[in-house]
């Protein structure tokens, strides 16, 4: 922790208290057995990342479950399959390897959130490791162009408590949104 870090944390604890019980001892240098599984059974991520100078991304990740490789308690695989081919992540991520990843499974209240350093391989490698594209519904971009091995400063499980602040599992308002879209379709309005 940097001594900037470290004053920040103070002033919040001093501020705020400081984290007690499981919260308190909850962070761990290595994915544990329950991290491990919860990312092998998840479908879905959400990865951010940052340049040098601290300008933020954050980047939806998704497959079948699984599509993330658990290589083992300090290592994950992350392939990256075609897209929209403005590479912001990949850009960050050469210049600062540091990425964080939240990891959901849908209709579960908990996540699991793991941080740690990049390296980028190329799809050679994914081809070695035996690596398939996990996708469902894939179209004619679903391919894997490269990937990123993740190797893991800290993971935990995260509580629930914003799941049931936003109610975001709740079966009847997917539902309304499914029926009548809240908002114009994206394809309208670029």
């Amino acid at each position: 922790m940097t001594s900037t870090t470290t004053a920040a944390t103070n002033r919040f604890a001093e501020t705020f208290g400081v984290a007690q019980g499981r919260a308190a001892i909850k962070v761990k240098p290595i994915m544990t057995p329950y991290v491990q599984e919860f990312i092998r059974h998840s479908p879905f991520a959400v990865m951010a990342s940052s340049d040098p100078q601290g300008h933020c991304d954050a980047s939806p990740k998704g497959g079948m479950p699984g599509f993330v490789k658990v290589l083992d308690d300090k290592h994950l695989l992350l392939p990256d399959v075609a897209g929209n081919k403005l590479f912001q992540s990949y850009q960050n991520m050469d210049a600062n390897p540091h990425v964080g990843l939240i990891f959901f499974i849908p209709g579960l209240n908990d996540t699991v959130r793991v941080n740690g350093r990049v390296t980028i391989v190329e799809k050679q490698e994914l081809e070695e490791r035996e690596v398939e594209v996990c996708l469902y519904d894939p179209d004619e971009r679903g391919q894997h162009l490269q990937g990123i091995v993740i190797e893991v400063a800290e993971s935990y499980g995260h509580c629930p408590r914003a799941f049931t602040f936003s109610r975001l599992w709740d079966v009847e308002t997917i539902a309304a949104n499914q029926a009548q879209r809240p908002i114009a379709d994206r394809s309208t309005n670029v």
